[in-house]
């Protein structure tokens, strides 16, 4: 959680507000087909449904104001996998500072799968 405290009070972020801010940044980019994770029973990478996509996204929050972002996502067939994934992090990165204030340190976008619908 990352809490922010002024003369007023004080403001605490829950881990759902940048999963869902990351999740949501990363799906509306072309090409990406949905968040993945990975299944712990049989090894398999499935595609997550809209209200589940934050199992994809992994927050690490550091000591100063920062955060370290790591997705993993399905890509459609055909697409530019490296702009695909910079456009990714652009996205990501300006989204969640200018809805939180909160520096982005890193994104780390992992290409668990590749969709060929």
């Amino acid at each position: 959680m990352v809490k922010f405290q002024n003369n007023l009070g004080s403001i605490t972020l829950s881990p759902d507000v940048f999963t869902t801010l990351v999740g949501d940044a990363a799906t509306s980019c072309f090409g990406v087909k949905g968040m993945a994770m990975r299944s712990m029973t049989d090894g398999l990478v499935h595609l997550l449904k809209r209200e589940a996509m934050g199992k994809g996204v992994y927050i690490t929050y550091g000591d100063g104001p920062y955060i370290l972002i790591e997705l993993h996502i399905i890509v459609d067939q055909g697409v530019n996998i490296p702009v695909l994934c910079g456009s990714i992090i652009s996205e990501v990165r300006y989204k969640v500072t200018s809805a939180t204030g909160i520096d982005v340190k890193s994104v780390d976008v992992f290409v668990d799968s590749i969709s060929i619908d």
